[in-house]
């Protein structure tokens, strides 16, 4: 690794000395870590954008105007469908995309994945800054969400022991 301060390799005696099994207590550290990592992201993005005035007077005129009100408490300002559905798309489409990036993984390698995050990220990113209505900006969401999905199995499947990485990704 340039720059980096690790050994230059390991030798296959060494690692085969790690004799490490996926246990009951790793498996639920993984999904705490998971789930916190999701919620914490998800956090970011409903206390971003979506409490933009501009951003809400153009796609969100009725929240736009809840916000304003002085009658309503908080919660009630934000409750509404299509604001859930711009917020979720984005998440819902890179849970469902890390799934389906693992055969393109398995029969076309990492490089693959990650030049079809990479492509799927640039069109979100395209639709979302071009976007003119609702549904451009939720395709847009969705469009990020492939892209993400994609960059994140690669992530994933580099981080899991080799021995473990077909069974559980599908990617070697």
């Amino acid at each position: 690794m340039a720059g980096g301060i690790a050994p230059r390799g390991v030798t296959k005696e060494r690692a085969a000395e790690y004799k490490g099994h996926m246990t009951f207590a790793v498996a639920m550290a993984c999904v705490v870590a998971a789930i916190g990592g999701s919620i914490f992201g998800y956090d970011i993005g409903i206390s971003g954008v979506n409490t933009m005035d501009p951003f809400l007077e153009k796609f969100f005129p009725v929240v736009f105007r809840r916000k304003n009100s002085p009658t309503r408490n908080n919660y009630c300002k934000y409750d509404n469908q299509a604001l859930s559905a711009f917020t979720s798309s984005l998440y819902l489409a890179g849970q469902v995309s890390t799934l389906a990036a693992a055969p393109v993984t398995r029969n076309y390698g990492r490089r693959a994945s990650i030049i079809c995050g990479g492509i799927s990220f640039l069109i979100g990113a395209a639709l979302n800054a071009a976007a003119g209505n609702l549904a451009i900006l939720i395709i847009g969401r969705i469009m990020l969400g492939v892209g993400i999905g994609f960059g994140n199995q690669v992530r994933l499947c580099r981080c899991t022991c080799r021995r473990w990485r077909r069974r559980t990704f599908g990617a070697g």
